[in-house]
Protein backbone atom coordinates (compact mmCIF):
# COMPACT_ATOMS: atom_id res chain seq x y z
CA UNK A 1 0.00 0.00 0.00
CA UNK A 2 1.09 3.83 -0.62
CA UNK A 3 2.53 5.71 2.27
CA UNK A 4 1.21 8.43 0.21
CA UNK A 5 -2.54 7.47 2.62
CA UNK A 6 -2.58 8.95 5.69
CA UNK A 7 -1.79 7.50 8.93
CA UNK A 8 -5.25 6.24 9.96
CA UNK A 9 -5.68 4.79 6.67
CA UNK A 10 -2.40 3.17 6.96
CA UNK A 11 -2.88 1.68 10.41
CA UNK A 12 -6.12 0.07 9.50
CA UNK A 13 -5.08 -1.06 5.34
CA UNK A 14 -1.59 -1.67 5.45
CA UNK A 15 0.47 -4.58 6.06
CA UNK A 16 -2.21 -7.14 4.23
CA UNK A 17 -3.98 -7.23 0.86
CA UNK A 18 -6.28 -10.30 0.43
CA UNK A 19 -7.06 -11.84 -3.19
CA UNK A 20 -10.24 -13.09 -4.19
CA UNK A 21 -11.52 -15.21 -1.71
CA UNK A 22 -9.44 -15.14 0.86
CA UNK A 23 -9.64 -13.64 4.77
CA UNK A 24 -10.34 -10.00 4.73
CA UNK A 25 -8.74 -10.15 7.92
CA UNK A 26 -4.76 -10.88 8.65
CA UNK A 27 -4.81 -14.44 9.41
CA UNK A 28 -3.36 -15.73 12.39
CA UNK A 29 -0.54 -18.93 10.66
CA UNK A 30 -0.30 -20.84 13.41
CA UNK A 31 2.33 -23.41 11.74
CA UNK A 32 5.88 -23.83 12.59
CA UNK A 33 6.60 -25.12 9.05
CA UNK A 34 6.26 -24.09 5.19
CA UNK A 35 5.82 -27.26 2.45
CA UNK A 36 7.86 -27.03 -0.46
CA UNK A 37 7.69 -28.99 -3.69
CA UNK A 38 11.99 -29.71 -4.31
CA UNK A 39 14.69 -29.68 -2.82
CA UNK A 40 16.10 -26.97 -5.04
CA UNK A 41 14.21 -24.49 -3.85
CA UNK A 42 14.97 -25.22 -0.18
CA UNK A 43 18.29 -25.19 -0.75
CA UNK A 44 17.88 -21.65 -2.88
CA UNK A 45 15.52 -20.23 0.26
CA UNK A 46 17.65 -21.86 2.46
CA UNK A 47 20.75 -20.23 1.08
CA UNK A 48 19.18 -16.71 0.91
CA UNK A 49 19.29 -16.89 -3.14
CA UNK A 50 15.37 -16.78 -2.84
CA UNK A 51 12.91 -15.35 -0.02
CA UNK A 52 10.25 -17.31 1.54
CA UNK A 53 9.17 -19.25 4.51
CA UNK A 54 11.25 -21.63 6.08
CA UNK A 55 10.88 -21.88 9.78
CA UNK A 56 8.52 -20.06 11.89
CA UNK A 57 11.48 -18.96 14.55
CA UNK A 58 12.69 -16.34 10.87
CA UNK A 59 9.17 -15.48 9.32
CA UNK A 60 5.62 -16.34 9.38
CA UNK A 61 3.12 -15.10 7.32
CA UNK A 62 1.15 -13.52 10.35
CA UNK A 63 4.01 -11.93 12.06
CA UNK A 64 5.10 -10.48 8.30
CA UNK A 65 1.73 -8.84 7.92
CA UNK A 66 2.15 -6.74 10.63
CA UNK A 67 5.84 -6.09 9.93
CA UNK A 68 4.96 -4.45 7.11
CA UNK A 69 2.45 -2.27 8.63
CA UNK A 70 5.05 -1.36 11.06
CA UNK A 71 7.08 -0.39 7.84
CA UNK A 72 4.59 1.74 6.30
CA UNK A 73 3.81 3.37 9.05
CA UNK A 74 7.78 4.46 10.02
CA UNK A 75 8.56 4.74 6.53
CA UNK A 76 11.40 2.15 6.52
CA UNK A 77 12.61 -0.66 4.06
CA UNK A 78 11.92 -3.37 6.02
CA UNK A 79 10.98 -5.16 9.37
CA UNK A 80 12.02 -8.17 11.73
CA UNK A 81 9.49 -8.79 14.74
CA UNK A 82 10.75 -10.25 17.92
CA UNK A 83 9.59 -11.52 21.33
CA UNK A 84 9.74 -8.45 23.46
CA UNK A 85 10.73 -4.79 22.86
CA UNK A 86 13.65 -5.52 25.05
CA UNK A 87 14.81 -8.24 22.63
CA UNK A 88 14.14 -5.99 19.42
CA UNK A 89 16.72 -3.44 21.15
CA UNK A 90 19.23 -6.37 21.58
CA UNK A 91 18.24 -7.80 18.17
CA UNK A 92 19.62 -3.91 16.62
CA UNK A 93 22.11 -3.31 18.88
CA UNK A 94 24.09 -6.74 18.43
CA UNK A 95 23.11 -6.78 14.84
CA UNK A 96 25.53 -4.04 14.50
CA UNK A 97 28.21 -4.53 17.46
CA UNK A 98 30.63 -7.10 18.45
CA UNK A 99 33.00 -7.98 21.38
CA UNK A 100 35.49 -5.10 21.36
CA UNK A 101 33.06 -2.47 20.03
CA UNK A 102 31.31 0.77 21.90
CA UNK A 103 27.46 2.35 22.19
CA UNK A 104 26.78 5.84 22.91
CA UNK A 105 23.29 6.64 24.85
CA UNK A 106 21.18 8.92 27.32
CA UNK A 107 21.60 8.24 30.52
CA UNK A 108 17.79 8.76 30.77
CA UNK A 109 16.72 5.24 29.37
CA UNK A 110 14.28 2.68 30.32
CA UNK A 111 15.23 0.60 33.02
CA UNK A 112 15.47 -2.38 31.04
CA UNK A 113 17.53 -0.78 28.39
CA UNK A 114 20.02 0.66 30.86
CA UNK A 115 20.62 -2.26 32.31
CA UNK A 116 21.36 -4.19 28.96
CA UNK A 117 23.78 -1.36 28.30
CA UNK A 118 25.28 -0.97 31.74
CA UNK A 119 25.27 -4.55 33.13
CA UNK A 120 25.31 -7.19 30.34
CA UNK A 121 26.27 -6.46 27.29
CA UNK A 122 30.05 -5.90 29.31
CA UNK A 123 29.64 -9.03 29.60
CA UNK A 124 29.99 -9.93 26.30
CA UNK A 125 32.52 -7.27 25.54
CA UNK A 126 30.75 -4.35 24.28
CA UNK A 127 30.95 -1.21 26.24
CA UNK A 128 28.39 1.81 26.86
CA UNK A 129 28.84 5.33 28.03
CA UNK A 130 25.97 6.98 29.23
CA UNK A 131 25.39 10.92 28.87
CA UNK A 132 23.27 13.60 30.15
CA UNK A 133 21.02 14.49 27.24
CA UNK A 134 21.21 18.02 28.55
CA UNK A 135 24.94 17.95 27.71
CA UNK A 136 26.38 20.04 24.74
CA UNK A 137 27.33 18.57 21.56
CA UNK A 138 31.25 19.10 22.00
CA UNK A 139 31.34 17.21 25.56
CA UNK A 140 29.01 14.48 23.74
CA UNK A 141 31.47 14.11 20.87
CA UNK A 142 33.91 13.84 23.68
CA UNK A 143 32.96 10.48 24.42
CA UNK A 144 33.09 9.50 21.29
CA UNK A 145 35.67 6.69 20.80
CA UNK A 146 37.34 4.74 17.88
CA UNK A 147 35.57 1.69 18.50
CA UNK A 148 32.23 3.78 18.80
CA UNK A 149 30.05 2.10 16.74
CA UNK A 150 26.14 2.63 17.18
CA UNK A 151 24.24 5.92 19.09
CA UNK A 152 21.14 5.32 20.54
CA UNK A 153 18.53 6.88 22.15
CA UNK A 154 14.76 7.03 22.54
CA UNK A 155 12.48 9.65 21.23
CA UNK A 156 10.79 10.10 24.46
CA UNK A 157 12.73 9.10 27.70
CA UNK A 158 10.98 6.44 30.18
CA UNK A 159 9.91 7.88 32.54
CA UNK A 160 12.77 11.18 32.29
CA UNK A 161 9.69 12.19 29.38
CA UNK A 162 13.24 13.95 28.10
CA UNK A 163 12.15 14.42 24.26
CA UNK A 164 15.55 13.18 22.09
CA UNK A 165 16.83 16.16 20.57
CA UNK A 166 17.40 14.42 17.00
CA UNK A 167 19.06 17.67 15.48
CA UNK A 168 21.96 17.05 18.01
CA UNK A 169 22.62 13.88 18.20
CA UNK A 170 21.83 13.04 14.59
CA UNK A 171 24.65 15.51 13.35
CA UNK A 172 26.63 13.69 15.43
CA UNK A 173 25.64 10.66 14.23
CA UNK A 174 26.74 11.95 10.58
CA UNK A 175 30.14 13.73 12.22
CA UNK A 176 31.59 10.50 13.07
CA UNK A 177 29.38 8.24 10.76
CA UNK A 178 27.48 6.11 13.29
CA UNK A 179 24.12 4.61 12.83
CA UNK A 180 21.54 5.74 15.14
CA UNK A 181 19.23 3.89 16.67
CA UNK A 182 15.88 5.47 18.34
CA UNK A 183 13.33 3.45 20.56
CA UNK A 184 10.24 5.06 19.58
CA UNK A 185 7.73 3.32 21.59
CA UNK A 186 6.40 5.80 23.59
CA UNK A 187 5.83 8.33 20.91
CA UNK A 188 4.66 5.64 18.64
CA UNK A 189 4.65 5.88 14.55
CA UNK A 190 1.67 8.03 15.26
CA UNK A 191 3.85 11.27 16.79
CA UNK A 192 7.17 10.44 15.33
CA UNK A 193 8.72 9.16 12.68
CA UNK A 194 12.34 9.21 13.52
CA UNK A 195 13.79 8.33 10.04
CA UNK A 196 12.43 11.50 9.22
CA UNK A 197 14.60 13.09 11.29
CA UNK A 198 18.06 11.20 11.05
CA UNK A 199 17.85 8.22 12.71
CA UNK A 200 18.83 5.10 10.86
CA UNK A 201 16.91 2.13 12.76
CA UNK A 202 14.10 2.56 14.55
CA UNK A 203 12.88 -0.12 17.73
CA UNK A 204 9.54 -0.60 19.05
CA UNK A 205 7.89 -2.41 22.41
CA UNK A 206 4.78 -3.59 20.81
CA UNK A 207 3.47 -4.45 24.14
CA UNK A 208 2.86 -0.90 24.79
CA UNK A 209 0.87 1.78 22.72
CA UNK A 210 0.92 -0.51 19.72
CA UNK A 211 -1.09 -3.73 21.38
CA UNK A 212 -2.80 -0.96 23.62
CA UNK A 213 -4.89 -3.46 25.75
CA UNK A 214 -1.98 -5.25 27.68
CA UNK A 215 -2.28 -8.59 26.34
CA UNK A 216 0.89 -9.24 24.06
CA UNK A 217 4.66 -8.76 24.54
CA UNK A 218 6.41 -8.59 21.70
CA UNK A 219 8.85 -6.18 19.85
CA UNK A 220 10.02 -4.92 16.17
CA UNK A 221 13.06 -3.35 14.22
CA UNK A 222 12.58 -1.28 11.37
CA UNK A 223 15.53 -0.87 8.79
CA UNK A 224 15.33 2.94 7.63
CA UNK A 225 17.80 1.68 4.76
CA UNK A 226 19.70 5.14 4.97
CA UNK A 227 22.98 3.82 6.09
CA UNK A 228 26.23 3.37 4.52
CA UNK A 229 27.49 -0.38 6.07
CA UNK A 230 29.91 -0.52 3.50
CA UNK A 231 32.37 2.19 5.22
CA UNK A 232 34.77 -0.32 6.55
CA UNK A 233 33.48 0.02 9.90
CA UNK A 234 31.01 -2.92 9.85
CA UNK A 235 33.12 -6.35 8.94
CA UNK A 236 30.33 -8.76 9.45
CA UNK A 237 28.13 -6.50 6.93
CA UNK A 238 30.63 -6.73 4.09
CA UNK A 239 33.02 -10.03 4.94
CA UNK A 240 31.56 -12.81 4.01
CA UNK A 241 29.53 -14.91 6.22
CA UNK A 242 30.58 -18.42 6.88
CA UNK A 243 27.16 -19.02 8.53
CA UNK A 244 25.80 -18.73 4.88
CA UNK A 245 28.13 -20.02 2.51
CA UNK A 246 30.12 -16.73 2.67
CA UNK A 247 27.68 -14.16 1.53
CA UNK A 248 28.10 -10.41 1.95
CA UNK A 249 25.66 -8.58 3.27
CA UNK A 250 26.20 -5.46 1.65
CA UNK A 251 27.02 -7.46 -1.53
CA UNK A 252 24.10 -9.44 -1.96
CA UNK A 253 21.57 -7.05 -0.73
CA UNK A 254 22.20 -3.22 -1.17
CA UNK A 255 19.25 -1.99 0.15
CA UNK A 256 18.60 -3.66 3.15
CA UNK A 257 21.98 -5.76 4.40
CA UNK A 258 21.14 -4.37 8.13
CA UNK A 259 17.19 -5.89 8.13
CA UNK A 260 18.64 -9.22 6.08
CA UNK A 261 21.40 -9.91 8.49
CA UNK A 262 19.45 -9.39 11.48
CA UNK A 263 16.93 -12.09 10.20
CA UNK A 264 18.85 -14.13 8.93
CA UNK A 265 21.75 -14.35 11.46
CA UNK A 266 20.84 -12.47 14.73
CA UNK A 267 17.44 -13.98 15.14
CA UNK A 268 18.37 -17.27 13.16
CA UNK A 269 20.66 -17.61 16.19
CA UNK A 270 19.08 -15.92 19.01
CA UNK A 271 15.90 -16.84 18.47
CA UNK A 272 13.96 -14.72 20.22
CA UNK A 273 10.94 -14.58 17.83
CA UNK A 274 7.13 -13.16 17.70
CA UNK A 275 4.45 -15.58 17.85
CA UNK A 276 1.78 -15.64 15.44
CA UNK A 277 -0.63 -14.90 17.87
CA UNK A 278 0.44 -12.08 19.38
CA UNK A 279 1.22 -10.68 15.73
CA UNK A 280 -2.26 -10.72 14.85
CA UNK A 281 -3.01 -8.73 18.47
CA UNK A 282 -0.50 -5.75 17.20
CA UNK A 283 -1.82 -5.64 14.04
CA UNK A 284 -5.36 -5.25 15.43
CA UNK A 285 -3.88 -2.97 17.98
CA UNK A 286 -2.55 -0.56 15.49
CA UNK A 287 -5.89 -0.61 13.58
CA UNK A 288 -6.77 2.26 16.50
CA UNK A 289 -3.59 3.44 17.34
CA UNK A 290 -4.51 6.49 15.69
CA UNK A 291 -7.94 6.72 17.18
CA UNK A 292 -6.33 6.10 20.85
CA UNK A 293 -3.10 7.84 20.91
CA UNK A 294 -4.84 11.33 20.42
CA UNK A 295 -7.30 10.51 23.31
CA UNK A 296 -4.16 9.69 25.33
CA UNK A 297 -2.07 12.94 24.71
CA UNK A 298 -5.53 15.05 25.21
CA UNK A 299 -6.03 12.96 28.49
CA UNK A 300 -2.17 13.40 29.63
CA UNK A 301 -2.23 16.84 29.25
CA UNK A 302 -5.53 17.21 31.16
CA UNK A 303 -4.50 16.00 33.91
CA UNK A 304 -1.37 17.28 33.89
CA UNK A 305 -2.74 20.65 34.29
CA UNK A 306 -4.86 19.36 37.00
CA UNK A 307 -1.55 17.80 39.20
CA UNK A 308 0.83 21.28 38.83
CA UNK A 309 -1.96 22.95 40.39
CA UNK A 310 -2.36 20.68 43.44
CA UNK A 311 -0.79 21.55 47.10
CA UNK A 312 0.56 18.07 47.49
CA UNK A 313 2.11 17.99 43.79
CA UNK A 314 5.94 19.07 43.93
CA UNK A 315 6.13 18.93 40.57
CA UNK A 316 5.16 17.89 36.82
CA UNK A 317 6.73 16.80 34.08
CA UNK A 318 4.77 16.23 30.88
CA UNK A 319 6.51 17.26 27.75
CA UNK A 320 3.47 18.91 26.54
CA UNK A 321 3.77 21.37 29.35
CA UNK A 322 7.51 22.86 28.62
CA UNK A 323 8.49 25.39 26.53
CA UNK A 324 11.58 23.23 25.22
CA UNK A 325 9.25 19.89 24.85
CA UNK A 326 7.00 21.87 23.51
CA UNK A 327 9.52 22.90 20.98
CA UNK A 328 10.74 19.82 19.95
CA UNK A 329 7.00 18.07 19.44
CA UNK A 330 6.49 20.79 17.31
CA UNK A 331 9.64 20.14 15.11
CA UNK A 332 10.07 16.28 15.37
CA UNK A 333 6.66 15.24 15.90
CA UNK A 334 3.34 14.24 13.37
CA UNK A 335 1.21 15.40 16.31
CA UNK A 336 0.87 18.57 19.02
CA UNK A 337 0.56 16.10 21.79
CA UNK A 338 3.18 14.46 23.77
CA UNK A 339 1.88 11.29 24.32
CA UNK A 340 0.14 9.40 27.36
CA UNK A 341 2.73 9.28 29.62
CA UNK A 342 3.29 11.71 32.85
CA UNK A 343 5.53 12.09 36.06
CA UNK A 344 4.91 13.62 39.38
CA UNK A 345 6.91 13.91 42.34
CA UNK A 346 4.36 13.85 45.82
CA UNK A 347 5.23 15.51 48.75
CA UNK A 348 5.15 13.00 52.00
CA UNK A 349 8.21 10.39 51.11
CA UNK A 350 7.14 7.34 50.42
CA UNK A 351 4.19 6.69 53.12
CA UNK A 352 2.60 9.76 51.09
CA UNK A 353 2.97 7.37 47.79
CA UNK A 354 1.80 4.07 49.49
CA UNK A 355 -1.12 6.11 50.62
CA UNK A 356 -2.52 7.77 47.52
CA UNK A 357 -1.67 4.61 45.55
CA UNK A 358 -4.32 2.52 47.51
CA UNK A 359 -6.74 5.02 47.52
CA UNK A 360 -6.59 5.23 43.60
CA UNK A 361 -10.18 3.94 42.33
CA UNK A 362 -10.09 3.75 38.92
CA UNK A 363 -6.36 3.23 37.75
CA UNK A 364 -4.25 0.67 38.90
CA UNK A 365 -0.21 -0.26 40.02
CA UNK A 366 1.06 -2.22 37.49
CA UNK A 367 4.54 -2.57 35.79
CA UNK A 368 3.24 -1.47 32.37
CA UNK A 369 2.77 1.65 29.94
CA UNK A 370 0.74 2.24 27.16
CA UNK A 371 -2.62 0.53 28.22
CA UNK A 372 -5.51 1.58 27.32
CA UNK A 373 -6.36 1.90 31.00
CA UNK A 374 -4.62 4.35 33.25
CA UNK A 375 -2.25 2.99 35.74
CA UNK A 376 0.69 4.23 38.16
CA UNK A 377 4.17 3.14 38.84
CA UNK A 378 6.78 4.50 41.47
CA UNK A 379 9.90 3.35 39.20
CA UNK A 380 12.41 3.61 42.08
CA UNK A 381 10.77 0.87 43.40
CA UNK A 382 10.20 -1.03 40.23
CA UNK A 383 11.59 -0.39 36.81
CA UNK A 384 14.62 1.18 38.42
CA UNK A 385 14.94 -0.36 41.75
CA UNK A 386 18.37 -2.48 40.34
CA UNK A 387 19.64 0.74 40.16
CA UNK A 388 21.34 2.62 43.08
CA UNK A 389 20.46 6.05 44.14
CA UNK A 390 23.13 8.26 41.82
CA UNK A 391 21.87 6.02 38.55
CA UNK A 392 18.38 6.23 39.41
CA UNK A 393 19.07 10.40 39.48
CA UNK A 394 21.06 10.36 36.34
CA UNK A 395 18.40 8.06 34.49
CA UNK A 396 16.09 11.07 35.76
CA UNK A 397 14.61 8.93 38.19
CA UNK A 398 13.67 10.99 41.65
CA UNK A 399 12.78 9.27 45.20
CA UNK A 400 9.22 10.99 44.95
CA UNK A 401 8.45 10.26 41.19
CA UNK A 402 5.22 8.39 40.12
CA UNK A 403 4.54 7.70 36.68
CA UNK A 404 1.27 7.70 35.46
CA UNK A 405 0.37 6.03 31.93
CA UNK A 406 -2.51 7.67 31.05
CA UNK A 407 -5.61 5.87 29.72
CA UNK A 408 -8.30 6.58 27.20
CA UNK A 409 -11.40 6.45 29.55
CA UNK A 410 -13.52 10.01 30.15
CA UNK A 411 -11.43 12.72 31.12
CA UNK A 412 -13.25 13.91 33.85
CA UNK A 413 -13.49 10.58 35.92
CA UNK A 414 -9.66 10.38 35.45
CA UNK A 415 -9.06 13.34 37.19
CA UNK A 416 -11.42 12.97 39.53
CA UNK A 417 -9.32 9.58 40.85
CA UNK A 418 -6.64 11.65 41.25
CA UNK A 419 -8.42 14.04 43.29
CA UNK A 420 -9.92 11.89 45.69
CA UNK A 421 -6.62 9.47 46.36
CA UNK A 422 -4.91 13.36 46.87
CA UNK A 423 -7.48 14.49 49.30
CA UNK A 424 -5.45 15.35 52.59
CA UNK A 425 -8.05 13.35 55.35
CA UNK A 426 -10.35 15.43 57.47
CA UNK A 427 -8.69 16.66 60.57
CA UNK A 428 -10.55 15.53 63.60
Amino acid sequence: MSTAFGKGTLCIQAGYSPGVGEPRILPIVQSTTYKYDDIEHVRRVMTLQEFGFKYSRTGNPTVAGFEQKMVALEGGTAAVATASGQAANLLALTNICRAGDHILAPATLYGGSYSLLHTTLPKFGIEATLFDPQASPRAIARLVRPNTRVLFGETIGNPGLNVLDFAKLSALARRFDLPFVVDNTLATPLLCNPLRHGANIVTHSATKYIDGHATSVGGIVIDGGNYDWNNGKFPDFTEPDPSYNGVSYTGQFPNSPFLIKARAQILRDFGACLNPHNAFFFNLGLETLHLRMERHGANALALARFLEKHPQVAWVNYPGLNPAGRRRIARHFNARNGSGVLTFGLRGGLPAIDRFVKRLRLAALVIHVGDARSSVLHPASSTHAQLDEEQQRSAGIAPEMIRVSVGIEDTADIVADFAQALATDPTP
